[in-house]
C-alpha cells in the first residue's frame, strides 16, 4: 500500500515542459519565460516578478542533473514540504538543500528540520536567490573578452529592520501552531508526512508588526551597477557566474549568485561551431584546378593558405589552435576554411569557347563511373 501527497510545486508545470523533457527543452522553455517575466521588462509588476522568481527556481533545480534527480525522487515519495518517512527510513527533501530553494520562492519551509522535529542551528538563515542578467557583446569582444557595464535589479537587506521584517523595537514571535518548527506532521497509518505550517507558511515565526519600510519582507529592491569581466571565448548563450552577486540572504544567510547570459550577434566572416570557427573561401575554377596561394582571414590578422591542385568544392582545411579561446581554459579551438568553387556564367563568345576547350581537356570521368552498372 502506498500513500502519496503532492504538497509542493510542480517545477515541470512551472516551466511548461513534460516530465521527460531534455536538458535543451528545459533550457529553451526557461529562457523564453525568463525574458517574458524579467523585472527589467515589467517594472513595478509584482506578479511578473514573483513569476520570474518561480521560473528561476524551477530552472535552478531542473537544469542540474543531481538536483533534478533528488526532486523527482522526492515527488515519487509524495512530499516536498518536509520529511517523508516510513518507519524512520525515507527521503528527507529538506536535507537535499532543494527544500530551502523552493521554500524561499514558493512559500514552503525554508529552515531545515532535524529528525526529532527541532530547528537545526542556522535553520532560520535563508540563502539569497540567484539572479540572471543578459549582456550583448560584439563578436570581437566575445573572442577577446571584455569588461561591460551591467545594471541588475536585486533585493538588499532592509536597513530599517536589519532584515528581520519586523518593525524596529519589535521582534517576530514563535508561531503558536507549529511552535517554531515550521512544519506540521500528519499521520496516515504507517506513514508520517510533514508539510509547511499553514499558519506561518514554514517560517517558524510570525511578524505581528511589520516593518514600515519593507512591509515585512526584510528586503528592499535596489538597482546595482557592475562592470563585469567577461572572459575570452564566450559565445551565444554562455553563462558567466559571479559568486555572491545575487540576492542578499535573509537573517545572515549567504547571498545568491549572479549569472550573466551572453548574446553574440553572428560575424559576417567567422561562423561559430562550438570551440571552432569556420570561414567560407571562394575559389575560381582555375585556382581549384591548378592550386593557388590565397589570403585568408584569421582571428589575429591574415595569412596565406596553400590550396592544393584539384581541390574539390566543399573541401575543408584547418588551422589548428588558432580559433577562439576555450571558455574556462584548455587552449584554443581551430579555424576551418571551407573552399567553395565559384562557377561563372560565360557572357562572351571568347568565354564560351574557353569553357568548351576546358571541358574537352578535362572530361568528367567520374560521371561515367557513377552511372556504371559494373
Amino acid at each position: 500500500m502506498s500513500t502519496r501527497q503532492d504538497n509542493g510545486p510542480d517545477l515541470y508545470a512551472v516551466l511548461g515542459v513534460d516530465k521527460k523533457a531534455t536538458a535543451d527543452e528545459i533550457k529553451k522553455a526557461y529562457r523564453k519565460l525568463a525574458r517574458e517575466y524579467h523585472p527589467d521588462r515589467n517594472p513595478g509588476d509584482t506578479a511578473a516578478e514573483e513569476r520570474f522568481k518561480q521560473v528561476s527556481a524551477a530552472h535552478d533545480v531542473l537544469s542540474d542533473a543531481e538536483k533534478r534527480k533528488e526532486y523527482d525522487k522526492a515527488r515519487a515519495f509524495g512530499g516536498l514540504g518536509g520529511a517523508f518517512s516510513t518507519g524512520g527510513a525515507g527521503f528527507d527533501f529538506a536535507d537535499s538543500g532543494i527544500g530551502d530553494l523552493l521554500g524561499n520562492v514558493f512559500g514552503g519551509r525554508t529552515g531545515r528540520q532535524s529528525r526529532t522535529g527541532g530547528t537545526r542551528p542556522g535553520g532560520a538563515q535563508q540563502r539569497g536567490r540567484d539572479v540572471e542578467a543578459e549582456v550583448t557583446l560584439s563578436f570581437r569582444q566575445a573572442i577577446d573578452g571584455a569588461q561591460v557595464p551591467l545594471s541588475v535589479r536585486t533585493a538588499s537587506p532592509c536597513n530599517t529592520c536589519s532584515g528581520t521584517g519586523a518593525k524596529p523595537g519589535t521582534s517576530p514571535i514563535v508561531c503558536p501552531r507549529c511552535q517554531g518548527r515550521g512544519v506540521e506532521s500528519q499521520g496516515q497509518g504507517l506513514f508520517s508526512i510533514s508539510q509547511p505550517c499553514s499558519r506561518c507558511q514554514g517560517a517558524g515565526t510570525i511578524i505581528e508588526d511589520p516593518c514600515p519600510t519593507c512591509a515585512g519582507e526584510g528586503a528592499v529592491h535596489t538597482t546595482k551597477r557592475y562592470r563585469v569581466n567577461v572572459p575570452p571565448g564566450v559565445k551565444e548563450g554562455s553563462r558567466v557566474r559571479l559568486a555572491g552577486k545575487g540576492q542578499a540572504g535573509r537573517n545572515g544567510g549567504p547571498p545568491g549568485d549572479l549569472f550573466v547570459i551572453t548574446h553574440v550577434p553572428p560575424s559576417k566572416v567567422f561562423e561559430r561551431h562550438g570551440d571552432d570557427v569556420e570561414v567560407t573561401v571562394p575559389l575560381s575554377i582555375a585556382e581549384a584546378v591548378q592550386g593557388a596561394d590565397v589570403e585568408v582571414p584569421t582571428l589575429d590578422g591574415r595569412k596565406k593558405l596553400r590550396v592544393a591542385p584539384g581541390t574539390k568544392h566543399g573541401t575543408l582545411q584547418r588551422l589548428r589552435g588558432e580559433g577562439p579561446p576555450r571558455l574556462g581554459g584548455g587552449g584554443r579551438g581551430d579555424i576551418r576554411y571551407r573552399f567553395v568553387i565559384e562557377v561563372p556564367e560565360p557572357s562572351t563568345d571568347e568565354q564560351r569557347d574557353a569553357a568548351q576547350q576546358f571541358g574537352d581537356l578535362f572530361p568528367s570521368a567520374g560521371r561515367d563511373r557513377l552511372f556504371s552498372e559494373d
